[in-house]
């Protein structure tokens, strides 16, 4: 038991893929928050019935690998990591959706052994009750963004990383969901459950960035709490 494992706490929470490595060693399930958008767009596709397929680069890697798995590949025809591309999407659609930090953390994540689900505002509720079902410790990973990352790269360049208010909030509000059911938290969880304050989110550096492009509709997706009962889990790279 180490200190970095915030050992001795039901819930734990850590930052991007250095957090994985740490509570990985010790969590048997690790939710993944990536709120915009990852984690809002996947819960979009499995509440329709549908299924992700998380790929980290869209590169010739990633799209041979959704080629391979047969899946609908995000940015080709209508649907992207956006979320609001996906409200209509048809169920049974397996979507291969690319993101350096959601998709990344989650192959991450499944390399440790652990349960992996992917979390967000919209299905905080659903997603803390299946991970407390599948025995504990959980870890909450905040996937933050990474400075300098374009998601079109040939992903050779992989920036630092920038803790964001979304995931907060996200993992957060998951933290909070657990310990109503009488899960202890850790320092890092608790701080993250007092903090989960959607009007934050609403106003944070991601939202004004996605609002300035024009895709306002994302935030508001994304700043749903509790609507969804969708609590996607990781099973053979796909999550459903």
């Amino acid at each position: 038991m180490g200190i970095w494992e915030q050992s001795g706490s039901d819930v734990r929470l850590e930052w991007g893929a250095e957090g994985v490595a740490a509570l990985g060693r010790e969590c048997a399930v690790l939710v993944v928050v990536d709120v915009l958008s990852f984690g809002t767009t996947t819960d979009l596709v499995v509440g329709r019935g549908g299924r992700v397929l998380p790929v980290r680069w869209r590169d010739e890697r990633g799209i041979a690998a959704a080629r391979a798995a047969g899946a609908v590949i995000a940015g080709e025809g209508g649907f992207t990591l956006r979320p609001s591309s996906v409200t209509e999407i048809p169920p049974g659609t397996l979507l291969a959706l690319p993101s350096p930090n959601g998709a990344t953390l989650c192959d991450a994540a499944a390399a440790t052994g652990a349960h992996v689900l992917a979390g967000c505002l919209r299905n905080a509720t659903a997603v803390a009750a299946k991970a407390a079902s599948l025995g504990g410790p959980v870890g909450l990973i905040a996937a933050g963004e990474r400075w300098g990352v374009n998601v079109f790269g040939d992903g050779e360049t992989f920036g630092p990383l920038r803790p964001c208010v979304e995931d907060q909030v996200g993992a957060g509000a998951i933290a909070a969901a657990l310990a109503e059911q009488g899960l202890s938290l850790s320092a890092e969880a608790a701080l993250a459950a007092r903090s989960a304050d959607v009007t934050a989110l609403a106003a944070c550096v991601s939202a004004r960035e996605l609002r300035e492009a024009g895709h306002d509709g994302d935030v508001v997706l994304a700043t749903q709490t509790d609507v969804s009962d969708a609590a996607p889990v990781l099973t053979g790279g796909v999550l459903a």
